[in-house]
Order: structure tokens, then C-alpha cells, then sequence
């Protein structure tokens, strides 16, 4: 191998290694199984090493990775149609705190399983936005990712937001 080919090849496992994580939420949030997850995974890291030599360094890397992870992740999902929201999908950190943590573990369980349905019943880039905004992703890469302006992924989060607290009030009562 040539030296070129192996600093190439250094370079992408490091860039990778610093970055699955959010590999590993797209692919989780995407597929309902674990065959399907490895699927999807294995395509992702196929189409980055692909589109690496087309990776262009004056933009951040994960903004890159995220969007070609994404686009992988949907058109299984469109393709497949066995998107399923799971329960082990997310940690706790990573869903906005609903409850106070005197409530008890059978009405946070509730919220969680409101709040899931909610992200499963939207479509694809709400689905997305959704994902991107619970990892605490700022307006911009939100908006660079997902190929729309700043403004919008402000007026659709809001919108989302508005729509998820009438869902929890209807549920409340």
C-alpha cells in the first residue's frame, strides 16, 4: 500500500472513530433490528469512504459525515419502511427532561412513550430535525445538514414544540 493510500486510510478511521457516536444514534434511530442497524451501518461506512476523497476540509467534518450518514439512514428508511422508535434508542441525557425526578418512574415512562410517538409519527425531515435537535445541535448545522435556512429549523422546531405540548396537555387530561 501505497504511503498516500495508508495516511488516506488513517486519516478516515480516525475522523470515523472521533464521530460514531452519532453514527450509532442515526443508525439506532433508523432501523428497528439489529441485522437492519448492521445494514445500515456497513452502507453508511461504504458511501464515507466513497465520498472521502470529495470531503472538502474547509467544512467541519461531522457536518459532512452527518449529512451523508442521514441521507444512507432515510433511504433505507423509505425503502424498508420499519422505522421503530425504541425504547433503548436514547439514554436518558439525550431526551429533554419531562419530569421532575420526584414524579414517578411509571409517569416519566409515559411521557417518554408520548414523546416517541410523537417523533414516529412525523415525517422524514421533521424526523430528522427532531434528532438533530435533541443531540443539542446549533440552528446552523441543523439547518447545513438538513439543506434548509437557519429561520426554518427555528420555525419548525418552535412549531414542534407548540404541537408536542398540546399533545402532553390532551394527554394530561
Amino acid at each position: 500500500m501505497s504511503q498516500g493510500k495508508a495516511n488516506k486510510k488513517d486519516e478516515f478511521i480516525a475522523a470515523i472513530d472521533a464521530h460514531k457516536r452519532m453514527i450509532y444514534k442515526i443508525v439506532n434511530t433508523y432501523c428497528q433490528n439489529r441485522e437492519d442497524r448492521k445494514d445500515v451501518e456497513q452502507e453508511i461506512m461504504i458511501q464515507l469512504w466513497n465520498a472521502f476523497d470529495t470531503y472538502n476540509h474547509e467544512y467541519t467534518f461531522s457536518t459532512w459525515m452527518y449529512r451523508i450518514a442521514l441521507n444512507v439512514a432515510i433511504s433505507f428508511y423509505r425503502k424498508e419502511k420499519k422505522w421503530a422508535f425504541r425504547r433503548d434508542d436514547y439514554s436518558e441525557d439525550s431526551i429533554p427532561s419531562i419530569v421532575d425526578e420526584e414524579e414517578d418512574v411509571a409517569e416519566m415512562d409515559r411521557n417518554i412513550a408520548l414523546l416517541r410517538k410523537f417523533i414516529d409519527d412525523l415525517n422524514e425531515l421533521n424526523k430528522a430535525l427532531m434528532l438533530l435537535y435533541l443531540e443539542e445541535r446549533p440552528y446552523a448545522e441543523i439547518a447545513d445538514i438538513l439543506g434548509i435556512t437557519e429561520t426554518n429549523v427555528g420555525t419548525k422546531i418552535n412549531r414542534l414544540k407548540r404541537i408536542l405540548q398540546q399533545e402532553f396537555q390532551k394527554e394530561q387530561l
